[in-house]
């Protein structure tokens, strides 16, 4: 009985690892919700401080953290024929220039602040909407102390505390967006390619996310921006990219009317559009993201239920054979 059930578990598993089969129950996902830091942030820092940072005159492109769309942008584009629009404008974007997953007290509206925003919002849960996070850029800024980023550490007596919390902080904010209805869930780690506290993270959120407890039907997209960057920089043939400079920023070359051509970074801390659009491409081919769903009409499924009943017949009078050894 065992192996039986094995078997389909098996079936089960290679059917939930086809892209297209999302947990949605419409041709494509019906909304798309943002949460997140800089890197995806479609003007709500702009608008929050008043229209000073991102500084429009260095190239920022409408009130991105960049030169050109993000990737949760072209994501919107494809499947709606817009970009995202901020929170701060009646959009689903909340993500904020700054946040971060922990809150050490300061006012930008961090991970759990940009939840809770949206469940006073009167959007409500589309179970066949796609959820993005992306954090923990800046709570590594922070754990090293850089770019001025208040509080640090806060109250945590170490750096390794606070990257272990904000790994469960972040798995619990899945956790939390799962609870509500969410049945599509993208989320990134931890991006600075390399960074020995980026790994610690890493290995942090590794383990947080064994203790998630996802309703059935739920599809995790895991995406690796640490990886997509040190593919950027190590070998960007394999996201369709030309050899990129990283001695220097695109701003910092002051090369904006170039478009950034040939840059990994626009301003020393976020990537340029080139780069975010090989992310988002590259997500794309991995999860299916805009690929069409075929949704079954009931027969299909009458169909699909008696195949499965005829391999549970064929398990169970196949007559025995004697087991060979499986070729390594």
């Amino acid at each position: 009985m065992a192996k039986k059930w094995a078997f389909a578990v098996g079936i089960l598993g290679i059917l939930a690892a086809d892209p297209a089969s999302a947990g949605r129950t419409t041709e494509h996902y019906t909304s798309l919700t943002v949460f997140g830091d800089s890197l995806v942030d479609a003007g709500n820092l702009f608008i929050a401080n008043g229209g000073t940072r991102p500084d429009p005159s260095l190239g920022y492109f409408e009130h991105r953290f960049t030169n050109g769309y993000d990737y949760p942008d072209l994501l919107s584009i494809n499947l709606f024929g817009k970009p995202t629009t901020p929170s701060l404008k009646g959009g689903s974007n909340y993500a904020f220039g700054g946040a971060r997953i922990v809150d050490t007290g300061d006012s930008i509206p961090d991970l759990q602040a940009q939840i809770n925003a949206f469940k006073l919002s009167p959007r409500g849960i589309d179970a066949n909407g796609l959820y993005v996070l992306n954090f923990g850029g800046n709570d590594v800024f922070g754990a090293k102390g850089v770019f001025g980023l208040v509080g640090a550490i806060g109250s945590y007596p170490d750096i390794s505390s606070y990257l272990q919390a904000a790994a469960q902080q972040y798995v619990g904010g899945i956790q939390e967006l799962n609870n509500l209805g969410a049945q599509n869930i993208l989320f990134t780690d931890f991006p600075m390619a390399g960074d020995p506290l980026t790994i610690e993270a890493n290995g942090y959120l590794a383990t947080a996310l064994k203790g998630l407890t996802l309703s059935a039907g739920t599809d995790l997209f895991q995406y690796s921006l640490n990886d997509l960057n040190q593919r950027a920089l190590t070998n960007p043939a394999s996201l369709d990219l030309p050899p990129l400079r990283f001695d220097t920023n695109c701003v910092a070359a002051g090369a904006q009317s170039t478009g950034c051509a040939g840059f990994f970074s626009f301003d020393g801390v976020h990537v340029t559009a080139a780069v975010q659009a090989a992310g988002y491409k590259d997500m794309d081919r991995k999860f299916g993201l805009t690929m069409a769903q075929a949704v079954p009409e009931p027969q299909s499924w009458v169909i699909m239920l008696t195949g499965f009943g005829v391999i549970g017949a064929a398990l169970r009078y196949r007559p025995k054979k004697a087991l060979r050894p499986i070729a390594s």
